[in-house]
């Protein structure tokens, strides 16, 4: 594989040119508009997680211990993000592609366990339809998961774009901000983990 960069880079190579500083502002300002889209989908499960009818209560299917290594696992993969960026910061090809690899494979993972807690779920009788509780609870932890889904992607493409054209101050913010993505959908995460399982779990 090819490790080399073009030319000597800055200390910051995602903002070292207006386009780069650009790029880096427009995702915040992303990132901003996707808090607003989540705190819509947890206030509706705030507002739904009780209305079960005849449905399994939170109590009765939440595991916690499948969940648990799942957000462990989702954790480390944005401390493995991180170990990217600084090796992209000490223009390190190798190894923030290395990490990179690590982050998506942590990604599929959680995904796997995801899916795998799904399954257990509807075979519990917990279907999208089955209540306002479990249409809520899909809709928001399915669109998470479709964004972890969307960043593992993303991240696998910018991965293949590294081996082919290296550390640049063009590829660099597009690694600056894939690693932003990571980490809100990480945090994300750890509200749902809080405000849905551990919530759900201990009452309500």
């Amino acid at each position: 594989m090819s490790t080399h960069h073009t030319g000597a880079l800055p200390a910051n190579p995602e903002t070292a040119t207006l386009e780069g500083k650009n790029k880096v502002l427009g995702f915040w300002l992303f990132l901003g508009a996707e808090v607003v889209l989540f705190g819509c989908l947890f206030a509706t499960y705030i507002a739904l997680r009780n209305s079960v009818p005849d449905g399994p209560t939170a109590q009765e299917i939440f595991k916690l211990k499948t969940v648990g290594w799942s957000t462990f696992i989702l954790l480390t993969s944005s401390l493995t993000s991180v170990f990217a960026i600084i090796a992209m910061h000490r223009q390190k090809l190798g190894q923030l592609l290395g990490w990179l690899i690590v982050t998506v494979l942590f990604g599929l993972t959680f995904l796997g366990l995801e899916i795998y807690e799904f399954v257990e779920y509807v075979h519990e009788g917990h279907k999208f339809t089955t209540s306002a509780f479990s249409t809520s609870f899909y809709t928001l932890v399915g669109f998470h998961g479709a964004h972890v889904a969307f960043g593992v992607c993303w991240i696998t493409l910018l991965i293949i774009q590294g081996f082919k054209k290296g550390l640049t101050v063009v590829t660099a913010p597009k690694f600056y901000v894939a690693g932003l993505y990571w980490h809100f959908i990480d945090l994300v995460w750890v509200f749902i983990f809080t405000v849905v399982y551990l919530m759900g779990k201990v009452g309500h």
